[in-house]
């Protein structure tokens, strides 16, 4: 086949879905289809784009088999609601342009955030005549609604006018959790026309023993053996809340490694500057052998998510954190996917967003436990993310998309 994947976050971004659109074009092209991305230069979670990207309208290269057109959008260094539109609708004018000047695909594959894309994708099918794949990885007019970056009325409505027209105008609408499936039904999308496409986790599962790698992040930050760590690593953004942590951080010997870039990091460092007692502390994104480490020498992974989101998006970095056989310390709604996941998969505890002193208390219950209960935890987990394995996710999916591109 031939797939233009198209979405606004590619390699070599760190988090969030840059790596998914990364490996996803990077796995298809091995298995013989001629892969092309549509994407922007590197931004995300800092914000920013690199020097040597400043001023570039266009940028054609082949990495790994994929050929990668980067095209040029604007990136706000202190995003807000206006400004996060002229983002994504930069990027949708440049890249639709771009898609049409583009060799005529099988299939379009476009991932969303941004909604916005749904607009160049119908434009592009429609005068190349091709089917476009709609991938929703975050629910986003609900979580701008739930986060409050957006109030009700005109704005909403339009939004999820959009959405409905997109999905309407999709020959596939995927989504990456049970709830978003759910989601979908409630929206009104056909059932034929739903798809279950979860992110996955490499097949190899990764080495856990303590000098895997020989990077340490204890030892590179002067963090003893025995002081219990608490980590977080990825964006820090509104979605996250990591508010709270700052609260349920006072007291006790724990010491909450916060790790991360994002639009909220400014905040969090003022929060934590403010309350002395706090044993929260935060540290720049880590490199892969240090974030490796992290996961490896942590005693409890923390994810955290921001009240009245969760049924909207799912923490991907949930499934990496459970190969390492940390149990997971997760903040959230308990109608949210994590809490479900959590609930589903018992490797560890839940704690409703903005409750600093439950917070406390979990974490101290996880450090306490028995070794025994740790090992339980430990084996839940790597039995439960074990369905979301590279080559079963992505060997079905792209059994899928044949059947789309042959209609």
């Amino acid at each position: 086949m031939k797939i233009t994947v198209w979405g606004i976050n590619y390699d070599p971004e760190p988090t969030g879905i840059g790596p998914f659109n990364t490996d996803l074009c990077v796995w298809l092209a091995a298995h013989g289809h001629v892969v092309t991305m549509l994407s922007t230069f590197p931004y995300y979670p800092w914000w920013k784009k690199r020097a040597e990207d400043k001023g570039k309208v266009h940028e054609r290269a082949v990495v790994s088999g994929v050929t990668l057109h980067r095209c040029w959008h604007y990136v706000p260094e202190k995003p807000s609601t206006v400004k996060r539109l002229i983002h994504e609708l930069s990027f949708v004018a440049t890249s639709t342009w771009r898609a049409l000047w583009t060799e005529k695909p099988d299939v379009y594959f476009v991932v969303s955030p941004s909604l916005f894309l749904g607009i160049g994708a119908f434009i592009a099918s429609r005068l190349k005549r091709r089917p476009f794949v709609f991938h929703v990885q975050d629910l986003q007019p609900d979580a701008a609604l739930g986060l409050g970056m957006i109030k009700p009325g005109l704005s909403v409505k339009m939004l999820y006018a959009l959405e409905k027209w997109s999905y309407r105008r999709a020959a596939l609408v995927s989504g990456i959790s049970g709830g978003m499936i759910e989601a979908y039904r409630r929206k009104g999308v056909p059932e034929g026309k739903i798809y279950l496409f979860p992110n996955w986790i490499p097949d190899v599962a990764p080495d856990v023993s303590a000098n895997a790698g020989g990077a340490s992040f204890r030892r590179e930050y002067g963090i003893g053996a025995e002081t219990p760590l608490i980590a977080y690593s990825g964006n820090v953004g509104m979605k996250q809340g990591l508010e709270v942590v700052v609260e349920a951080a006072r007291g006790g010997a724990a010491h909450w490694a916060i790790c991360g870039e994002g639009a909220a990091k400014p905040a969090l460092e003022a929060a934590i500057a403010a309350d002395p007692e706090s044993g929260a502390r935060l540290y720049p994104l880590q490199p892969d052998d240090r974030y490796k480490a992290l996961l490896r020498e942590a005693d409890v992974s923390l994810i955290t998510q921001q009240k009245g989101t969760g049924q909207f998006f799912f923490p991907s970095k949930l499934l990496s954190i459970l190969q390492y056989g940390r149990p997971v310390l997760a903040v959230a709604d308990e109608a949210s996917e994590l809490a479900r996941a959590a609930r589903e998969g018992g490797f560890g505890i839940v704690v409703e967003p903005g409750d600093a002193a439950g917070l406390r208390a979990a974490a101290q219950e996880i450090i306490g436990a028995s070794a025994e209960q740790k090992a339980e935890w430990a084996r839940r987990g790597r039995a439960w993310v074990d369905q979301f394995r590279r080559s079963r996710v992505l060997g079905e999916f792209e059994a899928r998309l044949e059947k789309v591109a042959a209609r």
